[in-house]
């Protein structure tokens, strides 16, 4: 009866595992080049999203959160994995 046990949390274990890989998708290494956006502060100002070449010129308004523009402009260019 313990086999059964083991073996069968084994399995809920691999299939949670296997759940939580598929809702993460892939993931990029954290390493330099591998930034989503650039912020240019001097001297002059503009946030560029590497991924969609979307750029706006009001880095303040980015830094306190307006990044709508930028998730539409992702999701406009279809873009599921980078």
């Amino acid at each position: 009866m313990k086999m059964l046990k083991s073996k069968l949390l084994d399995l809920k274990e691999k299939e949670q595992k296997e759940k939580i890989e598929d809702l993460k998708g892939t993931q990029m290494d954290i390493a330099w080049g591998s930034q989503i956006r650039s912020y240019v502060f001097c001297p002059y100002t503009m946030v560029k999203d590497h991924r969609t070449n979307y750029e706006v010129g009001n880095v303040q308004a980015v830094m306190d959160g307006e990044i709508d523009k930028f998730m539409e402009s992702y999701l406009k260019n279809g873009l599921t994995n980078c």
